[in-house]
C-alpha cells in the first residue's frame, strides 16, 4: 500500500508555492496525497511567522498532532518554513513527536529524509536541515501545482530591506535572484503544459537582478516573459514602493500581458511611523508614485498592506493612515495589527500600543476600506470585462470562477470547457469581495485545443 502525505500550509503565497515544491518531492518519492490527516503517513506543517496569528494557528495544529502520533507511532511529522528556521531543534523539546525540522531554503533536503526516514519511534532519529543554503535558488525542484490555469514562479528569494517589523531577512536570508534563463525555461514549460497565467514571486520583485552576473532588471525580465507564447497574463508580488521605477511603470503600460493590478504595501500614512518601520520612503513619495502609475495605466487596480498599532503610533499617526485610505482609494487592503516578532528591530522600540487600541484601529480601517472596495466593485455593474476562467466556484459548483486583469474575482454560469479560456463577462451584480456576470463571448481557446 502506498504511503500518503498531508501538507498544511500557513501564511503567504510564497509558502503556498513552497508547499507545491514539498508536494512535488513527496510525490516523486512515491507517496500519494491525501486530504485527510487520519489517512496520512507523513504530515508536513509549512509554517509562517510573519504575524503572530499564523504562528498561534501552527502551534495549535501541532499540539493536536500529538494524539495522532500516539495512535499511530509510525506517523512521521515534519515542520517546515519560517518557524522551523527560527526555532530549530527547540521544537523537539516542546513537541517530542516531531521527526524533521527544515527551513525554507532547505526544502531540497526533504528528498533525502523521506527516502531514508526511519520507521523507529526513537527520538534519536530526529533531524534538522537549517543551514545556510546559498545555492538553493539555483536548484530545480519538482513541483506539484495546485491548479492547471495559474502558476506561481519564484524569481528571487530573501530580502535586503530589514523592515523593523519583519522576520523575512532572518528566516529566508538575503536577496538572491534566479537566472533569467532558469525562469524563462520554467515558464515556457508551464505554457506548453497549458498554464495561461503566471505570478512571479519575490519579497521585493522590483529589485530582481541586482546580484546577478547578467545585466538584467525586473522590467527587462517582464519583457522576456511577455514574449513567451501561450502565457496570456503575468502578475507579480510583492513590490517595494521605494524601488517602483518609472521603467517598471512603462512596462506595465506598454506590455499588454502584464495584468492591470499592482500590490504596493504602504504600511502607514504617517512619515514618523514609516521612518520607525525603516521603509525608506515618505507618504508623499508613495502617493506621487501612485499618481504616476495611474496616469500611465488608467485602469490599474492598486491594493496594499497596512499595519496598525505599530510602536509609537499616536492617534494622529493612525489618522494619517486613515487619510491615506481615503485619498488613494485602494481597490483592497490587507490590514493587520502589529505583532511582536522576536529578533526584529521593532521589539526594542518604546511606546508599544495597547491591544484594545490596536483592535479598534484595525476595525476602523477595515470598515472604511469595505465601503471603498464595494463602491469600486459597484461601478463595474453593466460593464463587460475579460475574465480568465480558473475553475469551478468554491462556494457554488454550478458556477465557474475567474479573475479580471485587475484581480477581481468573477463568478458566472458557463461550461467546464471554458476553464483555461479568456471570456467576456457582462457584470450584473457587485458584491463585497466578488462580481457576478453573464458570459458574452469566448476570446481565446485553451492552449491544448
Amino acid at each position: 500500500m502506498t504511503d500518503k502525505y498531508f501538507i498544511h500550509t500557513f501564511g503567504c503565497q510564497m509558502n503556498v508555492h513552497d508547499s507545491e515544491k514539498i508536494a512535488g518531492i513527496l510525490s516523486e518519492s512515491g507517496l500519494g496525497e491525501t486530504d485527510s490527516l487520519n489517512e496520512a503517513d507523513v504530515i508536513v506543517l509549512n509554517t509562517c511567522s510573519i504575524r503572530e496569528k499564523a504562528e498561534q494557528k501552527f502551534y495549535s495544529e501541532l499540539g493536536r498532532l500529538g494524539a495522532a502520533k500516539k495512535n499511530n507511532p509510525g506517523l512521521k511529522i515534519a515542520v517546515a518554513g519560517c518557524i522551523a528556521q527560527q526555532k530549530g531543534s527547540v521544537l523537539f523539546k516542546r513537541f517530542p513527536y516531531v521527526d524533521f525540522v527544515f527551513g525554507p531554503d532547505n526544502i531540497d533536503n526533504l528528498h533525502a529524509w523521506i527516502n531514508k526516514r526511519p520507521q523507529s519511534t526513537d527520538h534519536r532519529a530526529q533531524t534538522t536541515a537549517l543551514a545556510h543554503n546559498p545555492e538553493y535558488h539555483n536548484k530545480a525542484l519538482p513541483v506539484k501545482r495546485e491548479g492547471k490555469v495559474r502558476a506561481w514562479v519564484s524569481i528571487m528569494y530573501g530580502c535586503d530591506n530589514f523592515c523593523a517589523y519583519c522576520v523575512v531577512p532572518h528566516t529566508r536570508g538575503r536577496e538572491r535572484s534566479r537566472s533569467s534563463k532558469d525562469i524563462l525555461d520554467e515558464i515556457s514549460t508551464l505554457a506548453r503544459q497549458g498554464f495561461r497565467e503566471v505570478t512571479l514571486l519575490g519579497q521585493n520583485v522590483n529589485s530582481y537582478g541586482k546580484n546577478l552576473p547578467e545585466k538584467i532588471d525586473f522590467p527587462g525580465l517582464l519583457g522576456m516573459i511577455h514574449d513567451i507564447e501561450g502565457i496570456e497574463r503575468i502578475r507579480f508580488v510583492t513590490s517595494h514602493p521605494r524601488d517602483l521605477s518609472e521603467k517598471l511603470i512603462d512596462a506595465m503600460s506598454n506590455l499588454s500581458r502584464i495584468c492591470k493590478h499592482l500590490h504596493l504595501p504602504v504600511q502607514a500614512g504617517s512619515d514618523k511611523i514609516l521612518s520607525l518601520m525603516n521603509r525608506g520612503y515618505t507618504y508623499k513619495q508613495y502617493k506621487e508614485k501612485i499618481d504616476i502609475l495611474r496616469s500611465a495605466v488608467p485602469d490599474i487596480a492598486v491594493t496594499t498592506d497596512i499595519i496598525v498599532g505599530f510602536p509609537g503610533e499616536s492617534e494622529k499617526d493612525f489618522q494619517g493612515t486613515i487619510s491615506a485610505l481615503r485619498e488613494i482609494e485602494f481597490d483592497g487592503i490587507f490590514a493587520f495589527k502589529y505583532s511582536i516578532r522576536p529578533g526584529t528591530a521593532a521589539v526594542g522600540l518604546p511606546d508599544h500600543i495597547d491591544e484594545k487600541d490596536k483592535s479598534a484601529r484595525l476595525s476602523e480601517a477595515l470598515d472604511l476600506q469595505a465601503g471603498i472596495t464595494y463602491a469600486k466593485n459597484k461601478a463595474l455593474e453593466g460593464k463587460t470585462i475579460t475574465v480568465l476562467t480558473e475553475g469551478l466556484s468554491e462556494t457554488d459548483k454550478e458556477k465557474l470562477t475567474g479573475r479580471t486583469s485587475s484581480n477581481k474575482i468573477v463568478n458566472f454560469y458557463g461550461d467546464e470547457s471554458d476553464i483555461g479560456r479568456l471570456v467576456d463577462i457582462k457584470i450584473s451584480e457587485a458584491k463585497q469581495h466578488s462580481l457576478f456576470g453573464t458570459k458574452e463571448a469566448i476570446l481565446a481557446t485553451n492552449i491544448h485545443e
